[in-house]
């Protein structure tokens, strides 16, 4: 190990030892150029400034947020509501009073304490309403998830 002459194993070796480093910087500069000119081609140019006014800042933060999706859905969530409201209260609670016996509505039972009136069947039709909605809003979730809409 002590009479072998030292072999360098790369070529940054091989070009600092023999002194060839000095010799291949114009072309190391022409690399480093050449490299500056792609990174500039391939940094994406700067967005346009944003218009100024009411009016554009507006139309970007529509555009920006998506409320008018959000809006939309809020206004046929408030629907959907109100007809499973009315599905239950006026068809489903009536023919689970029929299914009862002794029992007209049950959306009307009231339970009477002191002077106080419970509307027993005004929460079950609340309740019903949301399992109703709850399950509809869990297949439509689960139908856009299989669509691939996020």
């Amino acid at each position: 190990m002590y009479g072998t002459r030292y072999k360098p194993n790369n070529l940054y070796e091989k070009s600092s030892k023999s002194g060839l480093l000095g010799k291949n910087l114009p072309k190391e500069d022409e690399m480093l150029q050449e490299l500056k000119k792609i990174r500039e081609l391939l940094t994406p140019a700067p967005s346009p400034p944003a218009k100024k006014g009411l009016w554009n800042e507006f139309m970007n933060f529509i555009s920006k947020y998506k409320v008018m999706g959000l809006a939309v859905a809020f206004i046929i969530g408030i629907y959907l509501g109100n007809l499973v409201q009315a599905l239950v209260s006026d068809l489903i609670m009536p023919i689970i009073g029929l299914a009862i016996p002794g029992l007209d509505n049950l959306a009307t039972i009231e339970l009477p304490v002191a002077s106080q009136s419970f509307l027993v069947g005004h929460f079950l039709v609340a309740l019903i309403t949301f399992i109703i909605v709850a399950f509809v809003i869990f297949v439509m979730v689960k139908i856009t998830k299989r669509w691939g809409i996020e």
